[in-house]
This record gives structure tokens, sequence and C-alpha cells, in this order.
């Protein structure tokens, strides 16, 4: 599926728990991320900025060229408008790529991209740290645009490879 088609799935999805399709269901994991249901909620404090963060720091994907795995440790954070995501949802989709091929710059920006679609927040960036394969450690860095001004934004506390010293 495009990117193109995964935005237009988005435009569908819930935005109340009650209409989640996963929320409180025992679901498959989805085989791709093509196939993957990312699931929006409603924001109670929609008035505010304030940061919400989603650490995963066992994501997976694999190279697209020899199909060994990758590992990464992501770090995203937005500041919402009106929507959340729902986050079993975003712990499916992460997951989905678990057998996905793309390069680490490809995952990094179109899990950003594939969340400012869905949740058209007021700001979000997102965070690759990629481990080493070949001895090169590759990070990927990737936001809509300046925070708000008053937002407290903690650094996303991942520390730079630094080999053995």
């Amino acid at each position: 599926m495009s990117l193109e088609a995964t935005r237009a799935n988005t435009a569908a999805m819930a935005t109340d728990p009650s209409q989640t399709g996963l929320l409180g269901r025992k679901v498959a994991p989805p085989a791709s991320p093509d196939e993957a249901r990312l699931e929006r909620v409603s924001n109670p404090h929609a008035d505010v900025d304030y940061l919400a963060r989603f650490t995963a720091p066992e994501f997976t994907s694999l190279c697209p060229v020899t199909g060994q795995p990758d590992f990464a440790h992501l770090v995203i954070d937005y500041v919402p408008d009106a929507f959340l995501v729902e986050s079993k949802s975003l712990k499916l989709y992460l997951g989905a790529f678990r057998n996905h091929g793309a390069f680490h710059e490809d995952c990094t920006v179109r899990i950003g991209r594939t969340l400012v679609d869905l949740l058209q927040p007021r700001w979000l960036r997102i965070g690759g740290y990629w481990y080493p394969r070949g001895g090169i450690p590759i990070d990927v860095f990737w936001q809509t645009g300046v925070p708000p001004s008053a937002l407290w934004l903690p650094d996303q506390g991942v520390p730079t490879y630094r080999g053995r010293g």
C-alpha cells in the first residue's frame, strides 16, 4: 500500500474509544505496516499545549537488500490537537515493521508522516536511533517544524552511539 493509500485509510479512523476496533479486543498482529490500522481518539485537553511521548526501545525492521534484521530505539514526541493516537494501535503498527524491508530513513520518516496524517498534531518529531550494522550507526530525525514556544521539550534521552569508547 502506498503512502497515499495509508493516508486515505487514516481519514476514517475512530475518534472515540467506544468506536475503536482494537482497544479491548484480542487481535492478530498485522503482517505489514500497510495492513496495520492506526486509530485515534479525541483529545480531552485540546485547549492546551502539552507533549506526549512514545518510546519504542526494541523497534525492528528488515534490511531491504540483505533481509537481515535492523534494530532501533524510536522516540516519538508530539503536541496533540484534536486527536491522540490510540496506544495499542501504535504498538501493533510499529510491530508490523518487524517483517518489513525498508531502509532506516524510510521507516523513521514514514512513521512520522503517517502519524501526522492521522492526528494533524500541532507539532511532531521522531528520532530513530538505529543500532550499527556494518560498523555504522544511522540516526534519523524528522519533525514538522518549530515546536510551540512555551512547550517543555525534554531531550529524547538516547545517547549517541559511542562504540567501545
